[in-house]
């Protein structure tokens, strides 16, 4: 099989092409740099360009034989996309439209979209299954959203075969320490924890403490980066003409912020200073997964759902990469 993965030097998508090269795939990355990294992915593997450039898509596609893609390349800050939508809605939709007439236009017809769960807002039930109403509160769920949609009109009428992956708390490192999370700026919790432990930041500010859950504190579902990428590759495996794939990917249980912040302490030894702070606006108090589908469907199952031992492989990280890939 002959890959092209899209944002492939950035966090999730590295982790994937690092599992696809390992099971022997042909694998093209295609990244900006403009949130990913060289260093994160093989030299030899690696194409820098835009989405927007798609003149080189259509001289690639031919030349390196491609016949699937994995389309990791996004922006994806939430409070970013409410203060400047068009970046989002222009990147996250209109390129990746245009890539997938380039694919059409080349008869290249599977497709693996990482797409997540803010596609569905501030749902009232939990765990969140496929069938739960997607109703995006923020530009950025509405350009993934509006890709699905997409997809699912080119299935029908093109015979695409297309996987949309719905992520939840992407988290962790590969096992190895050789790649892991650098993000500028940071916003996920677990490396923000690891920075304050460390002492890089002053303190984790903990956003609401009196939310309706066993400490007051947030409830997400942590999924391994790891875990992750064997779901694209299981997708992947899977795709038939005109198929149209939906699956949450979550470990199905949740983690407080204050659990987090333990679990961090724990491994690392070191005393993580809290500032405790009001509530954000949106911040639901509770989002789990249900991955049920994607186990039964395709055997996909978590190997990480302990937040210590996601925790470890992070620590693992940051502790021989203090300043990310700027030590490589």
């Amino acid at each position: 099989m002959h890959i092209l993965v899209t944002g492939g030097a950035g966090y999730i998508g590295s982790h994937a092409v690092k599992l696809f090269l390992e099971r022997g795939l042909d694998v093209w990355v295609y990244d900006s740099l403009v949130y990913g990294h060289r260093a994160a992915v093989p030299a030899d593997r690696l194409i820098v360009g835009d989405l927007n450039e798609i003149n080189r898509i259509d001289q690639l596609l031919p030349e390196k034989r491609i016949d699937a893609v994995v389309h990791f390349a996004a922006f994806t800050y939430v409070g970013e996309s409410v203060t400047n939508p068009a970046k989002y809605y222009q990147n996250n939709l209109v390129n990746t439209l245009n890539l997938m007439e380039c694919l059409r236009r080349h008869k290249v017809a599977r497709f693996v979209f990482s797409s997540t769960a803010a596609t569905y807002g501030m749902p009232d039930q939990m765990p969140i299954t496929e069938g739960t109403p997607q109703k995006p509160i923020n530009p950025y769920g509405a350009s993934k959203l509006a890709v699905e949609h997409a997809l699912a009109d080119y299935a029908n009428a093109y015979q695409w075969g297309f996987a949309a992956l719905r992520y939840f708390n992407a988290s962790g490192a590969h096992a190895s320490g050789a790649i892991g999370e650098d993000h500028t700026p940071e916003t996920h919790l677990i490396p923000l924890v690891i920075q304050a432990a460390m002492g890089q930041r002053p303190h984790i500010e903990i956003f609401g403490t009196d939310y309706p859950t066993p400490d007051g504190t947030c409830v997400r579902d942590y999924i391994h980066v790891d875990d992750l990428a064997a779901a694209h590759l299981l997708a992947l495996e899977k795709l038939q003409p005109g198929q149209h794939l939906h699956y949450n990917l979550g470990i199905g249980r949740g983690y407080s912020v204050r659990e987090v912040i333990a679990a961090v302490e724990s491994v690392t030894g070191k005393k993580v200073p809290i500032k405790e702070g009001p509530r954000r606006a949106g911040d639901p108090p509770v989002l789990v997964a249900s991955s049920d589908k994607i186990q039964q469907d395709l055997g996909w199952k978590p190997r990480y759902t302990d937040i210590k031992a996601i925790v470890e492989t992070a620590w693992n990280w940051h502790r021989t990469h203090p300043r990310g890939y700027k030590d490589k």
